[in-house]
């Protein structure tokens, strides 16, 4: 049987078709619609429930994607086996009951048992937490379309004949949900509100299901559906190299899906409006391929590869900086045009309907294995978001005519780039060999002219994947500017230690952001042996060192103080004799870094103790009242969000002493958080001042940037002298700005202030 040969499975006669058949295709479109826009309406409002017990890190939607792919090929498994066993009126009560069964859990929450993460094997911990709490909905709602879709070719209605259309409908389904959550859903309701809209919404699902599955079993024969004839004859061969293509197929963009989101959520925030952009173009590629006459051509979009692949290798791992906004524009275009082609390309393997099921069983397991090496093998694996090139090499070699000259053909084709790659990773690795300082513009421009001769080798499949692996090589191994002493990777983000191209200083990045700054050698060359000067955002007379003086001489002395965030232990230097401060840093990784690659702890400390875990938790938990909190927690240039909320003050509240303070940093290059600290301030009774530094003028020569900072207290006597000092002022509500809370949080209008203003 061909792949289009359909004819055979669907009922011979139109006599055989029950009353009302004519609306089939409208109700089974429908309740597929509503299906996939529940199941990806709980993906980011869950996932939003649950960012407050792990730091806000962009890691917990990558985990998540993990879980959800896993329920997924769960609920498709779930389907394959009811669609081989049963007819489908004896499958459509087993999944009603099993609908029924999930309806009475609802609403959904977070499991009990899950109030605390582990300080180890936090991302198996997550795992557990999204299974126990929504694994069965999910792995219900994701057997809905391969059931609704064998149960439409069970009615014989004439369109019977491609149900794959319908996989376009239930991926439109999903492509609103994601998009309607960040814009429509997030900004205007609480999550208790979303959860009842969600229930309500399941209600509305099980009716159709039911009307649905009632057409099918009128038109059915009563058993049920076996795998055709000719598709058991298939040598075993043949059946396992169609499994193993559309498993690929599928793992690559489930794949890069996750690794394109870590990379564009890093400097702004781990927030559902950022985290639906790759997800709900994802799901468009499948909108956009899995129909009759597909938006583009899968001809055009194998020609359009190679251009939007030229430019992501030059960019992705630093060899040319570009603009955030541009940043993510060329990623989520070439993310776009990369799932076109492996979704195209599994789409025109597909098997006759009578397999619809199994596809859909190994596209699924392909989504799993791309999802899990994304999510959780590669952090654990690789310094570094190397999964991201290697997915797009990947999908490179996936694409038809790469291997036309057999793998003799290939190398030969391949080996003149490669063995230029591999010449580069002998110097690197093993000469240590490095790019003068100056010579970043000729790299550059060598880069632009690999290319344009990339895009003239286009249509040599095997000799472009080549290519591309030597410019991944080259912009990931030759930066030029600094010196990279140590790059590690946890599941909060990628750290790297660096130094200066003339030695005299060294600098802590997370992501793109420095998170602090040591002179490490004068101007000799010497090393520096004295107590280190805070750099950065924590210099001495910048805002951060305004507000801990002012609260130490409102106090006359200060006795403890905690501090959140702990950095390169930058802060510790503004310490005093007597002063018991305490450190909370959710990462253990920054803990080992600034412990061993940096001096201020051991120099300008000691200090009470770092306590690892989330500071919100943890912080609360300590029985200790302070004096002083300072939160200075960052996810590369993000502030979690959870950190900002009413109830998150609420706890910091429990723990300050009546007259004590709060210092909040905020800067941020993408979003505005003053109004959003002031909105919080107000409502719980605070006072706050406000201070953006302009002091810090020249980064490159003497380390200090410009910190914005706003100072909280129960009454204005509190902040002591802080309100009277230059550029201090007092912060009050915006309108239109309403307090945060764990139920409600608008980071896009936070961006939106930040790049048009109030």
């Amino acid at each position: 049987m061909s792949p289009l040969d359909t004819a055979t499975l669907a009922p011979s006669t139109a006599a055989a078709q029950p009353q009302g058949l004519r609306s089939a295709p409208a109700l089974f479109a429908a309740t597929l619609f509503v299906s996939a826009l529940l199941l990806f309406a709980v993906q980011p409002m869950f996932t939003k429930m649950v960012l407050p017990k792990l730091g806000g890190s962009p890691s917990v939607w990558s985990v998540a994607m993990v879980a959800f792919q896993t329920f997924l090929f769960a609920g498709y498994l779930y389907a394959h086996l009811l669609t081989r066993t049963l007819s489908p009126r004896h499958a459509a009560f087993v999944h009603l009951g099993f609908l029924a069964l999930v309806a009475v859990a609802l609403p959904l929450g977070v499991a009990k048992g899950f109030d605390m993460p582990p300080t180890g094997g936090v991302m198996l911990w997550l795992v557990g937490l999204f299974a126990a709490s929504i694994g069965l909905p999910f792995i219900a709602l994701s057997a809905t379309a391969p059931l609704l879709q064998h149960w439409f070719v069970a009615t014989g209605h004439p369109q019977a004949r491609n149900p794959y259309v319908l996989y376009a409908a239930s991926n439109l389904g999903s492509f609103f949900a994601l998009l309607a959550y960040p814009f429509v859903i997030e900004p205007f309701l609480p999550l208790h509100e979303q959860g009842a809209l969600w229930s309500a919404g399941f209600a509305i699902l099980i009716v159709g299901i039911a009307t649905a599955a009632m057409l099918a079993a009128r038109a059915s024969d009563g058993s049920p559906t076996l795998m055709p004839s000719e598709t058991i004859c298939l040598p075993i061969r043949e059946r396992a190299r169609a499994w193993a293509a559309w498993t690929a197929l599928m793992a690559i963009p489930a794949g890069l899906c996750i690794a394109v989101t870590a990379f564009v959520t890093t400097d702004l925030a781990s927030a559902p409006f950022l985290w639906v952009l790759p997800l709900a173009l994802y799901l468009l590629t499948f909108v956009g391929v899995f129909r009759e006459r597909p938006w583009l051509s899968h001809a055009l979009v194998l020609r359009l590869l190679p251009y939007a692949v030229v430019p992501l290798a030059l960019t992705m791992l630093g060899g040319i900086r570009l603009h955030w906004l541009g940043v993510i524009v060329l990623n989520l275009t070439a993310f776009v045009v990369i799932a076109l082609a492996c979704h195209g390309e599994a789409y025109r393997r597909r098997p006759a309907p009578g397999r619809l099921t199994e596809f859909y069983l190994w596209t699924s397991f392909g989504g799993v294995i791309g999802g899990v090496f994304a999510g959780l093998v590669a952090p654990n694996i690789f310094n570094n978001i190397y999964e991201y090139p290697v997915l797009v090499a990947a999908a490179l070699l996936a694409i038809p005519g790469v291997f036309a000259g057999g793998a003799v053909g290939f190398l030969r084709e391949a080996a003149p780039p490669l063995m230029m790659a591999a010449a580069v990773v002998a110097l690197r690795t093993i000469f240590d060999a490095r790019i003068p300082d100056g010579a970043e513009f000729s790299i550059q421009a060598l880069l632009v002219i690999v290319g344009l001769l990339m895009l003239l080798q286009a249509k040599r499949p095997a000799r472009f994947f080549a290519y591309a692996v030597m410019v991944f090589v080259v912009t990931g191994f030759c930066q030029a500017g600094v010196t990279t002493l140590k790059t590690t990777r946890s599941f909060f983000g990628i750290h790297r230690v660096v130094e200066t191209p003339d030695g005299s200083a060294r600098l802590l990045f997370h992501g793109t952001t420095i998170h602090g700054a040591e002179i490490v050698r004068d101007a000799a060359g010497r090393a520096v042996t004295s107590r280190p000067a805070p750099l950065t955002y924590y210099y001495f007379g910048g805002p951060l060192s305004e507000t801990v003086e002012a609260a130490r001489g409102a106090r006359g002395r200060l006795d403890r103080v905690a501090a959140v965030g702990l950095g390169t232990g930058s802060m510790v230097c503004h310490k005093r004799d007597g002063e018991r401060w305490t450190f909370f840093e959710i990462d253990p990784e920054v803990i080992r870094l600034a412990e061993n690659d940096f001096r201020f702890l051991s120099a300008c400390g000691p200090v009470e103790r770092i306590v690892t875990g989330d500071a919100r938790i943890t912080l609360a938990a300590s029985g200790e009242r302070y004096d002083m909190i300072v939160l200075d927690a960052f996810s590369s240039d993000s502030i979690p969000v959870h950190l900002l909320t009413r109830e998150a003050f609420a706890g910091y509240l429990s723990r300050l002493e009546p007259d004590g303070v709060i210092a909040v940093h905020i800067s941020n290059r993408h979003m505005e958080l003053a109004s959003v600290v002031s909105a919080v301030a107000a409502a719980e009774g605070l006072v706050a001042y406000l201070k953006q530094d302009d002091q810090a003028n020249d980064f490159q020569k003497d380390f200090r940037a410009n910190a914005r900072v706003a100072a909280l207290a129960r009454s204005a006597a509190d902040l002591g002298g802080l309100p009277a000092r230059a550029g201090w002022q007092r912060l009050e509500p915006v309108p239109g700005v309403v307090a945060w809370t764990d139920d409600y949080s608008d980071l896009l209008r936070a961006i939106l202030r930040r790049k048009l203003g109030p």
